[in-house]
């Protein structure tokens, strides 16, 4: 990764570190192309009619646009219950909530490496799962069922299980929303919600799940967007220096990839353009920014910063080589045949 990188001109590096949503059935292969972009997230509104066959074409048809000597991130939301992008012919999978009411992390790890299997056919090389948010029940309006439970230590074996799931069927998970958006009273989707908890309280609690998967192995974690009071008020966390380079890096010494949760939300975009919300993410720490408002503005916004030196060049090549380490490792994974997809169904009904 670091010598494909140290290859690449400031504008590549800019494009390498940004995953871009789009609307409709045909993926902007050419815009991926031309700005060098890491890859794209799907969503259901992006997914055609005609099965798995379709999708897996979909897929192929975005990889094969692009000649780069590893393949492009193809991420999709799908972490069963009320968000999975994918629709049968996949298998649906009851929520995370579900795992935490079994509590067996071995049922965990085999329905997380089910799920991997089946996007993995398809062609899908990143998942933005699992859930690591402690919930915390009616005063929770954003994650809910999405999260295994209200206990810390419940949640941190049943997600550590999960990454260990998804790894073993050679797709990418990303554990979110760091440093826990379950105890939070509004939804970061809508504006910038106010953790009031210090970082001794978070470190008891809404942080545990994250520190133990770090040290399971969780290879890439996503920042959520919270203002953190204790830590640097009126920032979201997903463009603070001190809650991404000194938490998550620092003190919890997570050496992987760290990824924005998407930049359209209000949250952040409500307080900066999409450069700005760029070059602040990459300042901050982050390595992979996902679904900028607009992809060439926030592409050129940061190699406006590389040159004026507001962003260091060191801090974006960084970012560029672990997005590309991430992908050179995708490219290892061997991929299941694809009659694959909706096999898990018995594993999904023993689970409910």
């Amino acid at each position: 990764a670091g010598d494909l990188v140290s290859g690449m001109s400031t504008a590549e590096k800019a494009g390498a570190v940004i995953v871009a949503a789009y609307a409709g059935l045909d993926p902007p292969v050419d815009l991926v192309s031309e700005l060098g972009l890491a890859g794209l997230i799907l969503f259901s509104d992006n997914i055609p009619a005609g099965g798995a066959d379709a999708i897996a074409s979909l897929v192929t048809g975005v990889q094969e646009s692009h000649v780069r000597p590893y393949p492009l991130v193809v991420a999709v939301d799908q972490e069963g219950g009320p968000v999975a992008r994918l629709s049968p012919p996949v298998t649906e999978m009851p929520p995370a909530m579900a795992l935490g009411a079994v509590d067996d992390p071995d049922l965990a790890r085999r329905v997380s490496t089910s799920v991997g299997a089946e996007l993995r056919a398809l062609g899908v090389t990143m998942v933005f799962a699992p859930v690591g948010d402690v919930t915390a029940g009616s005063e929770d309006p954003t994650i809910g069922v999405r999260s295994p439970g209200d206990d810390a230590a419940l949640v941190a074996r049943t997600v550590a299980a999960q990454v260990q799931g998804y790894a073993a069927a050679g797709v990418v998970p990303v554990l979110k929303h760091f440093p826990g958006h379950g105890s939070v009273p509004a939804d970061s989707h809508l504006e910038l919600p106010v953790q009031s908890a210090g970082l001794d309280e978070l470190a008891t609690r809404d942080l545990v799940p994250f520190r133990d998967a770090v040290r399971a192995g969780a290879p890439a974690v996503m920042v959520a967007h919270l203002d953190l009071r204790a830590v640097d008020p009126g920032v979201p966390s997903s463009l603070s220096v001190p809650l991404v380079s000194q938490v998550l890096r620092g003190d919890l010494g997570f050496e992987g990839l760290v990824v924005t949760d998407s930049l359209l939300m209000a949250a952040v975009a409500d307080r900066y353009g999409p450069g700005e919300a760029a070059v602040q993410a990459l300042r901050a720490g982050a390595d992979l920014l996902l679904m900028p408002a607009d992809p060439r503005l926030a592409r050129d916004a940061v190699v406006a910063a590389v040159a004026d030196g507001s962003l260091p060049a060191e801090r974006l090549a960084a970012a560029a080589q672990r997005v590309v380490a991430v992908q050179l490792g995708s490219a290892r994974a061997e991929t299941p045949p694809l009659d694959v997809v909706g096999s898990s169904r018995s594993l999904a009904a023993e689970l409910a």
